[in-house]
């Protein structure tokens, strides 16, 4: 009697219904997905609606902002990203076994790593110069999201996410600090509680950065709410606004340190700090090391520590 053979789950998915499905997703449209896609809106409708027909679930929703994933559809979106991921890392060990020492990594840095970073990534391609390296600045959020989609090799960040299955070394210390301008009336004057700062104008980065995290943290800690004058998305402007006379800030030493040094922004002395943290080295656990990263890994974690600003 001939048996039967059950067909595995989501054994009829393509990986053109994934990249459809991938596509819509992050653009929230079939128009633009298939503009994405450079194929025709019905185009992309078919393969959503084969797809699902496989999934047995809807995978889509409508929402305010267009169309977004059920839960159902995160799943096979997660599946998705780990596929391109993969097919990537092939190409590149391919081309690495065709030019011997070469190859391309895909790196993210936190925007206030962008201070030091750049001249690591530039030594490393003075000493490896087949080696490509792609190079992505963001904010805490946008590197955490690239590292769940597989999209960067290595990422330099200050706190590494917990939810994570990652591997992180120690780059080296990242102190942050209280900025004034040159003439504040505090300016000079010692053991400042960080409390008795709260009434003060306050410069701050946008929800999501590193930066401003730990200083909510801090402030926790204080037991105080620090008055927010204004919300700004980038350290150099927040360092002009400070020049100006607009408030104080907390930021990172290693992104005022050439003003520090030309008097153009003071430090407050804030028992406590400068609140010493880490740069870290950071790479998913679950994405493969090829040479071309691996060589970039291995001078981060033992040379990354030489470029880091130099802080009085």
């Amino acid at each position: 009697m001939e048996r039967k053979t059950s067909r595995p789950p989501l054994a009829g998915i393509t990986l053109k219904q994934l990249r459809a499905l991938t596509a819509v997703a992050e653009t929230g449209s079939n128009v633009a997905a298939a503009s994405r896609l450079n194929v025709t809106p019905p185009a992309v409708a078919l393969q959503l609606k084969i797809i699902e027909e496989e999934a047995g679930l809807p995978l889509l929703e409508r929402g305010p902002d267009g169309l977004c994933p059920t839960t159902a559809g995160e799943e096979l979106l997660a599946t998705a990203a780990k596929i391109e991921s993969a097919l990537s890392e092939c190409g590149e060990a391919l081309r690495a076994l065709k030019q011997g020492e070469g190859g391309r990594v895909s790196v993210g840095v936190v925007s206030t790593a962008k201070y030091f970073a750049p001249r690591a990534f530039a030594a490393f391609a003075r000493l490896h110069p087949n080696v490509e390296i792609d190079l992505y600045v963001g904010n805490r959020a946008d590197i955490v999201r690239e590292l769940e989609r597989f999209h960067r090799d290595i990422v330099i960040m200050g706190r590494p996410p917990e939810k994570l299955d990652l591997v992180t070394k120690v780059v080296g210390a990242h102190p942050h600090i209280v900025i004034a301008p040159i003439d504040h009336p505090l300016v000079g004057k010692r053991g400042l509680k960080l409390a008795a700062l709260a009434g003060e104008k306050w410069l701050v980065r946008e929800h999501g950065s590193g930066t401003r995290l730990l200083m909510e943290r801090l402030f926790d800690e204080a037991r105080a709410t620090p008055r927010i004058a204004m919300e700004i998305g980038s350290n150099e402007t927040i360092k002009q606004a400070v020049m100006a006379g607009m408030g104080i800030a907390f930021l990172s030493a290693h992104t005022v340190s050439l003003e520090l040094k030309a008097r153009q922004l003071a430090t407050l002395d804030v028992r406590g700090l400068p609140a010493m943290r880490s740069w870290f080295a950071v790479r998913r656990a679950d994405k493969r090391l090829l040479p071309a990263t691996a060589l970039l890994w291995d001078y981060l974690t033992t040379r990354g520590k030489d470029f880091l600003p130099r802080v009085a």
